[in-house]
């Protein structure tokens, strides 16, 4: 029989995490998250430069960056089977050895000169990435439905120093090795996935049931749910967005004549911006729910698009980086504590894997376009292309709210089969 949400409040009472194992898993996670969020930095600060160094043809200057997104699609599914089967830390530790391989190639890839090493590299880049992006999740497990999107929003905002320990980690080592520009940051990078690694070693998460080993109710059945399908979509247009712009952003200054050092600082306050919101948006997830933080987050995307058609003066780019990324941890942050509404406990890691693929999958499609669409067009052409999935994420959203007694309904007529 498949399990109802009655079941799952009871499973959540069963495998309820002491106060203290509570706190120990938030702050060890929001550590990791900075950690590792300093090795994707790192990876989009120097991704498209080092790729118009290293590539063949200037078309494929983004190509390494799309490869980081392609990681991170096609490694969320087999991280989900290995937290389902063996536990969430096996998982987290698997990214991490993903980690230190990104730095590694990378920095030999500098040394020999490889274009096709570096994209491997940062294949792995993107495995770590998609790992990384469960901690959000592993935050709430064990942990009273009430208080689970201050949870997942508090490890969220170990990005905030991820934003600073990134930059300046490019900053301070990109010219320690003065013969190959960047070898001796991807050598810090994998030193720093290293000690992310040992920093996991101690989180303590319920070990995995057979009913979650089982993963309960077909995913068919759940996907058809309405909440899933809005909360993934905007989940999906709220990171694609981010990374179609972000990606594109840094080569964009460098056409228009603004230096490496102007690029970096913008990258930190966009990825500052990005996370910094996390240690109140569970608060006000929490009051005034999920679809209206969702949605202002859809809203300041849009502004941050308008800011950036305002001009391609250095302003114009930090404030449209730095909107950008407070309009996705609210629109990302919304979604994911949406998505924690439709699924039981058993389901949640199919369900969560299922998720980030989806937003995954379609962040690869932007990534691709993102540098070919600036290098074919130029950068006003990349802005305006982003109001279109903007408006398909917010018209679902709207249809969401306008329809709201059946879009519960619905919801939970499908819990019960």
């Amino acid at each position: 029989m498949a399990t109802t949400m009655n079941d799952n409040q009871i499973q959540l009472e069963e495998f309820e995490l002491t106060e203290r194992d509570q706190r120990n898993n938030v702050w060890r996670l929001a550590i990791a998250q900075a950690l590792a969020g300093a090795n994707s930095v790192v990876v989009y600060a120097t991704g498209a430069i080092v790729g118009s160094m290293l590539a063949p043809t200037p078309l494929l200057a983004t190509l390494p960056i799309s490869i980081f997104v392609v990681g991170m699609a096609a490694c969320i599914l087999p991280a989900g089977a290995i937290a389902r089967r063996h536990g969430r830390r096996a998982a987290f530790l698997s990214g991490t050895v993903a980690g230190v391989l990104v730095g590694l190639l990378s920095m030999v890839a500098m040394i020999i000169g490889s274009f096709w090493l570096f994209c491997l590299g940062t294949f792995f880049g993107g495995a770590y990435a998609a790992v990384v992006l469960s901690f959000r999740f592993a935050a709430a497990d064990g942990v009273a439905p009430k208080r689970r999107a201050r949870a997942l929003s508090l490890v969220m905002g170990g990005g905030v120093a991820a934003g600073i320990v990134g930059t300046q980690l490019v900053t301070f080592t990109m010219e320690l090795w003065p013969t190959y520009l960047y070898a001796a940051t991807f050598l810090v990078q994998a030193l720093v996935a290293a000690i992310s690694a040992v920093v996991l070693m101690g989180v303590r998460l319920p070990k995995p049931s057979a009913a979650e080993i089982s993963g309960g109710r077909p995913l068919a059945i759940i996907i058809r749910q309405p909440i899933f399908i809005v909360s993934a979509t905007c989940g999906a247009v709220s990171y694609m967005l981010m990374n179609f712009l972000m990606t594109a952003a840094p080569l964009a200054m460098h056409m228009n004549g603004h230096s490496h050092a102007n690029s970096n600082l913008g990258l930190q306050w966009h990825v500052i911006a990005m996370y910094a919101p996390s240690f109140f948006t569970g608060k006000l997830i929490a009051r005034f729910g999920t679809a209206r933080i969702t949605a202002l987050g859809l809203l300041l995307i849009g502004i941050s698009t308008a800011v950036g058609l305002g001009g391609v003066d250095v302003p114009h780019f930090w404030w449209m980086l730095i909107l950008l990324g407070i309009g996705w941890n609210f629109g990302f942050l919304g979604a994911s504590a949406w998505l924690l509404e439709c699924h039981t406990f058993a389901e949640k890691t199919q369900v969560q894997s299922l998720n980030d693929f989806i937003i995954f999958g379609l962040m690869a499609v932007g990534s691709f376009s993102s540098g070919g669409i600036l290098g074919a067009y130029g950068w006003s052409s990349v802005l305006w292309i982003s109001f279109a999935p903007l408006m398909l994420a917010i018209f679902a959203l709207l249809f969401s709210q306008l329809f709201g007694p059946l879009f519960r309904s619905c919801a939970t007529s499908l819990r019960k089969e």
